[in-house]
């Protein structure tokens, strides 16, 4: 699809009225020249939640979350980006527009939905013709509701069913939508074949993929089969009944990540409508990003023998970046030899229920682990219990949550006097800690947030050593951090995601407006020369914070140590 222009997002922000956006969805009251209710985003009994008619504007003052209705819907609603800029202009009465995009991208990727679209409907047509496939359903446990809310369907044995069923479809559409193969003589076959079929849908509710599940004889492939990668369809970050799970509960509390289709499936024909499943792969960073955009409590569920707690252990260590004092990691663990599928089933939804309710904390689990073997009340397994858990903590952003895994960790092994009693004195606060739209930036790295905002890509074409540097000296309590690591983690983020996620501050509000002062050919290697100099001028703020804090009497002696490893400084920092 083609891009939103950012001046109709501007021109829709205009038009609409956000006191109307939000009092459709919760209870504020005139108070004054605002509004004010209690918090959608934490819990309150006094209301610290204001909304400015005048500026467009909302904030709490008890959490802090604050943005204009775009993001007001993205959060209350649980939206991504192009999902509440459609809401808000169907709410505005007037459709979104599309940029063309270069080389006609946007036709390409149309017609490849239409053709999943196709495909759909045949293999669901194929399901009414096939009482094998009906009766295999049935002996599963599954209701022909379920069956239809989920868009299952069968993909008949034969090499060509599809590709001869489906009318006004290409070869090599076919071939781009991943529902065909090639044999080594050139000649294209169906790749599903005598399979149940699951279509995989984005959050808009589009088919971008399938899934097959071996039923009958005719295939002797793998147990289960997902379609390859392609313009529309990449497996490492979509989860199959995300869209289903947000279609049946409005505003979700917790969601459950499985590892099969008819895992998810049979939960939800049992009561339980919020599992989703990963699509042949471990639930890797980009998943848990994805579905603590719509819940703050995601339970993953396991195995119970050693393979499975393996595998919640990757999937922990995965999850570590996305968390916050905001969301909440589970693990919850099977009994041996039954999966969420046969346990619903057999136990019903009420022992399902009191499992999922008694699921461990990541955190705890985490922490638990490391700590096996060790003598806590000695010297040496305290100090190896750090030297664990320390490398994970640091994995998690700068916040509370860290703040409280450092403070535990100080509390278990005493580590807190010791590092009070050896470090420097801390630098002021406003060199690390100012609040993000607090903070003045100076030219250059405006310069480089600007051209980032305005061109996400360009942040992957520098160089990773380069990147790696930016990122050792910046972190998330500052704009440029804040934003780079967000980039390093997303790669596919694009201007309009940036702009709702960090839009709130004037200054990247701004920043995004100015024109670009090069020509496109030379803005890859001006991203690379300003991440350059952001090293540079960072790495000679850090030396002079820590001599200001060290003290007169240790700056000559720390000045000759940093000379004979990185070479004379032009600047003097005893200054």
């Amino acid at each position: 699809m083609g891009r939103i222009p950012q001046s109709f997002i501007n021109d829709l922000l205009d038009r609409v009225d956000i006191v109307d956006v939000i009092e459709r969805r919760m209870t504020i009251k005139k108070a004054g020249k605002n509004y004010s209710g209690l918090c959608p985003f934490h819990d309150e009994k006094t209301p610290s939640f204001t909304v400015s008619p005048d500026k467009q504007f909302f904030h709490c003052f008890g959490c802090q979350e604050n943005g204009t209705a775009l993001s007001f819907i993205m959060k209350f609603d649980r939206l991504e980006f192009v999902e509440a800029v459609e809401a808000l202009a169907q709410h505005a009465g007037v459709e979104v527009p599309r940029e063309k995009s270069v080389g006609g991208g946007r036709r390409v990727d149309q017609d490849l939905y239409q053709v999943m679209a196709k495909a759909e409907r045949f293999f669901r047509q194929a399901l009414r013709d096939s009482p094998a496939a009906v009766s295999y359903l049935k002996q599963r446990g599954l209701t022909g509701e379920v069956a239809r809310d989920f868009g299952i369907g069968v993909a008949p044995p034969g090499w060509q069913n599809l590709r001869d069923g489906l009318t006004g479809v290409t070869d090599q559409q076919l071939k781009a939508a991943g529902l065909v193969s090639e044999s080594d003589k050139g000649r294209l076959y169906d790749k599903f074949r005598d399979r149940i079929m699951f279509p995989i849908r984005d959050t808009r509710g589009r088919v971008i993929a399938f899934g097959g599940r071996v039923f009958g004889s005719g295939d002797d492939g793998p147990k289960y089969l997902n379609s390859p990668e392609t313009e529309l369809f990449a497996k490492g970050k979509e989860l199959y009944g995300l869209y289903e799970a947000r279609r049946a509960v409005r505003s979700l509390q917790r969601l459950l990540i499985v590892e099969g289709y008819m895992d998810v499936v049979a939960l939800a024909q049992h009561g339980i409508p919020y599992a989703v499943a990963t699509l042949g792969t471990a639930s890797g960073t980009q998943h848990f990003e994805k579905v603590f955009r719509y819940a703050d409590e995601v339970v993953c569920c396991f195995d119970g023998d050693n393979a499975g707690r393996q595998a919640a252990w990757k999937a922990l260590e995965n999850a570590l970046p996305t968390l916050n004092e905001h969301r909440q990691l589970k693990l919850m663990f099977l009994p041996d030899g039954e999966d969420p599928d046969s346990l619903v089933r057999s136990r019903g939804k009420a022992a399902f229920q009191e499992l999922l309710d008694n699921a461990d904390s990541g955190l705890e689990f985490l922490q638990r682990r490391l700590a096996q073997g060790l003598d806590l009340e000695t010297l040496d397994g305290k100090a190896r219990y750090a030297g664990l858990l320390q490398p994970y903590i640091d994995q998690v952003p700068v916040g509370l949550l860290r703040d409280m895994l450092n403070q535990r960790l100080a509390t278990i092994t005493g580590l807190q006097q010791r590092i009070a009693a050896v470090q420097p004195a801390t630098p002021e606060p406003s060199v690390r800690h100012e609040p993000v739209a607090q903070r003045k930036l100076d030219k250059r790295s405006k310069h480089l947030l600007g051209m980032l905002l305005r061109h996400p890509h360009l942040w992957h074409k520098v160089p990773d050593e380069v990147r790696q540097g930016v990122l050792k000296v910046t972190d998330t309590a500052d704009s440029v951090g804040e934003l780079l690591h967000y980039l390093e983690a997303n790669p596919a983020a694009d201007a309009e995601e940036l702009l709702v996620l960090f839009g709130d501050n004037p200054l990247i509000q701004q920043l995004v407006q100015q024109p670009d002062l090069l020509p496109n050919a030379e803005l890859p290697l001006a991203v690379q020369s300003a991440c350059e100099e952001l090293i540079r001028t960072r790495n000679m703020q850090q030396r002079k914070n820590t001599l200001e804090a060290m003290g007169p009497s240790n700056v000559e002696q720390l000045r000759k140590y940093w000379q004979q490893r990185t070479g004379p400084d032009t600047e003097d920092y005893s200054e």
